[in-house]
């Protein structure tokens, strides 16, 4: 019985919930690098030639923003990016496996077999999931960490809370408000967990297999996280700027009292605006700050999610004293 119990896979609650678990120990160590990508991608924005920078780099942003904002600046946004991470990691790594396992039943494959194609459409389906259920917060939080009393960037939005964002942007906008960006989301996180979770579990394999470094060892939970953050910063990094773009622009009410954005429509309208104003590099601003983000965000996150995995099932075991 406790062979089986160890090996049985976890729910898809179980699975939600440690993941979202894992997430919010990444997070806050993530988050100040979160809030200086999001500054250097508004900044110049719809600027030909990326006007006057406030800020000079991504370590500039961290000493001016530790100077003139101390903590409170540095980890602005945290409270939205903890309810975030729950429900896009949740769902990243709680539905991952569900969907891959029942997507290669449907294909005529075993349900653990490894397989390119179900695995990258596993990791986008269950990102455009965690997107949809995500958006508000994610919205709210791109506010936040965009707003700076001193050295501010594209359009400031200032809340006292993330109730009080959340708040307000109900009262002006109703539901469409909170569902802002959504499209944007859906293609940043879809393209992300699209190459997330298949590296990091081929990568692990081929370290296992090849006899390099053991299953169970932290390093090759290091090393696969690793090669999977990188694969994910290179797909993710244009569709990123767009999303940080559509949730902070302005907006307008229309005659007939719809509320949309004044600078872009879409975010295939704002990756085309800002290439053909500022350049193609401009879809890369901040991508040194995204890096020192998601990459270890992503080792933590999915390291602790496999010692997190470990440690629930001991304990369901109970050989955990």
């Amino acid at each position: 019985m406790a062979t089986s119990s160890r090996h049985r896979p976890l729910s898809t609650v179980e699975g939600f919930l440690l993941g979202g678990v894992a997430a919010c120990v990444a997070v806050t160590f993530s988050n100040p690098a979160e809030v200086a990508k999001t500054r250097l991608q508004l900044q110049g924005e719809l600027v030909k030639g990326g006007g006057h920078k406030v800020y000079k780099n991504v370590f500039d942003v961290f000493a001016k923003t530790w100077r003139n904002e101390g903590i409170r600046g540095v980890q602005r946004g945290l409270p939205p990016a903890y309810a975030y991470q729950i429900l896009l990691n949740g769902s990243r790594l709680g539905f991952y496996e569900p969907i891959r396992r029942t997507t290669n039943q449907l294909f005529g494959l075993t349900p653990n077999e490894q397989n390119p194609v179900t695995s990258v459409f596993a990791g986008a389906a269950s990102g455009v999931v965690g997107a949809i259920l995500g958006n508000p917060l994610f919205l709210i939080k791109a506010r936040m960490q965009a707003y700076s009393p001193v050295l501010p960037v594209g359009t400031q939005h200032y809340y006292k809370s993330s109730w009080d964002a959340f708040r307000t942007i109900y009262q002006q906008e109703r539901f469409p408000g909170l569902i802002r960006g959504v499209d944007a989301a859906m293609l940043r996180t879809s393209m992300g967990s699209s190459v997330q979770l298949p590296t990091y579990n081929w990568t692990k394999n081929q370290l296992v297999s090849r006899g390099i470094l053991p299953a169970d060892s932290i390093w090759t939970y290091l090393a696969s996280s690793s090669v999977s953050g990188v694969c994910v910063l290179i797909m993710m990094q244009p569709a990123d700027t767009a999303l940080t773009r559509m949730y902070n622009q302005p907006t307008t009410r229309l005659s007939n009292g719809s509320i949309i954005g004044t600078l872009y429509k879409n975010p295939i309208d704002c990756l085309w605006k800002t290439i053909t104003t500022e350049g193609p590099l401009a879809l890369y601003k901040g991508s040194t700050a995204h890096f020192l983000r998601i990459a270890p965000h992503t080792i933590i996150t999915l390291t602790a999610n496999d010692l997190i995995i470990g440690l629930y099932k001991q304990l369901r075991q109970g050989t955990v004293a």
